[in-house]
């Protein structure tokens, strides 16, 4: 079975990690975006040109021209994205519950002792949310 993607305001990782870069920076270019990233990874300067150019087809960034190169600010904020991927937590694994991920989060919650006492990977948190 496939498992369900973020919903579609939720930028796959890679947009988000391009978006983390331009909070940090208030607005940038290509290479710009390019340098943050690649301090974690390889990454080709068309790979970082291409999802910027995605994330402002979708409205997630804006750009103008500045002389021979784009320069790409957010258009959707930190926070704003925060919230959701927070709702969307709450409806597909809380159904739909603030209360129930509260009293999850909470440290006499059911999932809470789990994650204090070992760091989180991506196949950590899979487990514990599925």
């Amino acid at each position: 079975m496939r498992k369900p993607g973020p919903p579609p305001e939720i930028p796959p990782p890679l947009e988000l990690e391009c978006l983390k870069a331009l909070w940090s920076l208030g607005q940038g270019n290509v290479k710009d975006v390019r340098e943050i990233l690649t301090q974690n990874r390889k990454l080709a300067y068309t790979t970082v040109m291409t999802v910027l150019d995605r994330l402002e087809k979708r409205g997630k960034v804006e750009r103008r021209k500045q002389g021979r190169f784009f320069v790409y600010t957010p258009a959707v904020s930190r926070d704003a994205l925060r919230r959701l991927a927070v709702q969307a937590l709450v409806e597909d694994f809380f159904d739909g519950s603030e209360r129930s991920l509260l009293e999850y989060l909470r440290p006499t919650g059911g999932g809470r002792r789990a994650f204090l006492e070992e760091p989180l990977s991506n196949s950590t948190l899979d487990a514990a949310l599925l």
